[in-house]
């Protein structure tokens, strides 16, 4: 269940601070009983954006597949890529 707290806790950093760490996911800041803004740790964030990037290139190859219906052959791709990354 998500945490929805009123700006006003913002007050107590540590204790918003903890709470965030703690449960690993946003804490969604309420102003006059409207979403205002979204606070959450750095870990979370920085989950997120890794969740993002994956996400976009899942959806760049799925779309590479369906353009030109190619696949290539894992073993063929992993040896090219230490060639040119590992030297």
């Amino acid at each position: 269940m998500p945490q929805i707290r009123p700006i006003t806790d913002l007050r107590n950093t540590t204790e918003i601070s903890n709470a965030c760490h703690a449960r690993r996911e946003p804490m969604f800041i309420t102003k006059n009983g409207y979403g205002d803004l979204v606070v959450m740790s750095m870990e979370t964030y920085e989950d997120m954006l890794e969740t993002a990037a994956a996400d976009t290139a899942i959806a760049e190859a799925e779309a590479e597949y369906a353009r030109d219906g190619k696949l290539h052959d894992a073993r063929e791709a992993l040896a090219s890529l230490r060639r040119k990354h590992l030297g």
